[in-house]
Parts: C-alpha cells; sequence; structure tokens
C-alpha cells in the first residue's frame, strides 16, 4: 500500500470534526467516563502522527476506531499500575444545588462499565461506532461470529440492566 501525498489529503482538522465524537463514545464505553477523555486525546495525537502516510482508500473512521481500542488497551494496563485508593475518605459534604439531570446517562455508562470487557468493546465497536463485525473480531480477536455473539450478548444485557425488552 502506497500513503497519500499532502496535496490530497483533507484537513486532518476535518476528520476531528467529522469522527470526533464517535471516537469519544468509543473510548467512554470501552474505558469509562473517568478516562475516556484521556483516550480520545491519545487516539487522535497518535491519528495526528501517522495521519500523512494513511493509504489511499482507507477507511478513516475503522482507523481512528482502531486507534482508539490501542489506546483504551494502554488506558486499563496503565490503570492496574496504578496504587490502591485508600477504603476510608474523608467525610465530604454533599453539594448543595438541585441534582442533575442526567442520571440516566451516568446509570448507562455505569451498565456498559459493568459488562465484561469483550462484550463492552463489542457493543463499542459495533453499536457506537458501526463497525463490521469481521473488523470488531479484528480488534478484539475472535472470529465475527463470536465478535456478532459478544455484542449482542452486551446488548441483551444493557436491556435485562434497563428492565426492556422491546428492540429499538
Amino acid at each position: 500500500m502506497e500513503g497519500r501525498t499532502g496535496g490530497d489529503l483533507e484537513p486532518f482538522e476535518a476528520v476531528v470534526e467529522r469522527h470526533g465524537a464517535l471516537v469519544l463514545r468509543v473510548c467512554r464505553a470501552v474505558v469509562g467516563p473517568d478516562a475516556a477523555d484521556d483516550a480520545w486525546s491519545e487516539t487522535f495525537l497518535a491519528a495526528l502522527r501517522a495521519y500523512p502516510s494513511l493509504p489511499t482508500g482507507s477507511d478513516v473512521r475503522a482507523w481512528l476506531v482502531t486507534i482508539a481500542h490501542r489506546k483504551a488497551l494502554d488506558a486499563h494496563r496503565a490503570a492496574r499500575r496504578r496504587p490502591v485508593p485508600a477504603e476510608r475518605l474523608p467525610e465530604v459534604a454533599a453539594p448543595e444545588g438541585p441534582v442533575p439531570d442526567p442520571v440516566r446517562d451516568e446509570r448507562l455508562w455505569a451498565a456498559v462499565a459493568a459488562l465484561p470487557p469483550k462484550q463492552r468493546r463489542c457493543v463499542a465497536y459495533h453499536h457506537l461506532a458501526g463497525l463490521p463485525h469481521a473488523e470488531v473480531a479484528a480488534l478484539v480477536g475472535g472470529t465475527p461470529e463470536a465478535a456478532r455473539r459478544a455484542a449482542a450478548d452486551g446488548i441483551a444485557a444493557l436491556r435485562r440492566t434497563w428492565g426492556r425488552e422491546d428492540g429499538e
């Protein structure tokens, strides 16, 4: 495969604008809301460095999700090396004012985070990023059928958690 020359590249800013929200959703689903912004930034820093040599005709969305997948794995490895927090925390007063409304989103992200890692990744890469099961399988390992099953099992678990039996 031959890389593109500088003249036929779309501006990288346009790539970030078009795919940034998708990559952030994937990062959030895979690494959780606390580490998602860092994984997103790391994804686009790596992509910026590699973008000039991206082969002509490449699927930019799939390429970015692949980079996000690798950065998510890096984040998981780094988290395992961090010190364990103390068991008891000092008592802190509750914040004043109304409780924020996006409780549903927090519950949803908590339910996604509770999925087994392979299911969480398959749900993120297939349902959030829209990658076909073959590409999901290439990212997480295994066959396209196993990726399809893991994604389906993850969605079924989320529906049970939310008490929904209807499809969308």
